[in-house]
């Protein structure tokens, strides 16, 4: 598979569960209301601001590239129930 295939693949198919996509989004808050309390300092809020930045876009998606390539998913798949034939009674 080409890696242009890959891409498109990991951006089409979920694989964050809530959990995960809950806090991907609540990371960039904490770390900014962190900063803004004087809690972080900047030297260490702008590498974790950033990192938290790059994260908010896979939890609206709910997918995540590095963890296609990786072969990892957090979302549950759900189970179809298996369809049962027609009984025709006769």
């Amino acid at each position: 598979m080409s890696l242009k295939r890959a891409l498109i693949a990991a951006n089409t198919t979920r694989n964050l569960a809530s959990w995960d996509r809950i806090l991907r989004a609540l990371l960039p808050v904490a770390v900014g209301g962190l900063w803004l309390a004087d809690i972080l300092p900047t030297v260490a809020a702008i590498p974790l601001g950033i990192l938290a930045l790059t994260l908010l876009p896979t939890a609206f998606t709910g997918a995540c590239s590095i963890y296609y390539v990786l072969g990892i998913s957090t979302c549950p798949v759900a189970e179809r129930p298996t369809r049962q034939p027609d009984r025709q009674n006769s």
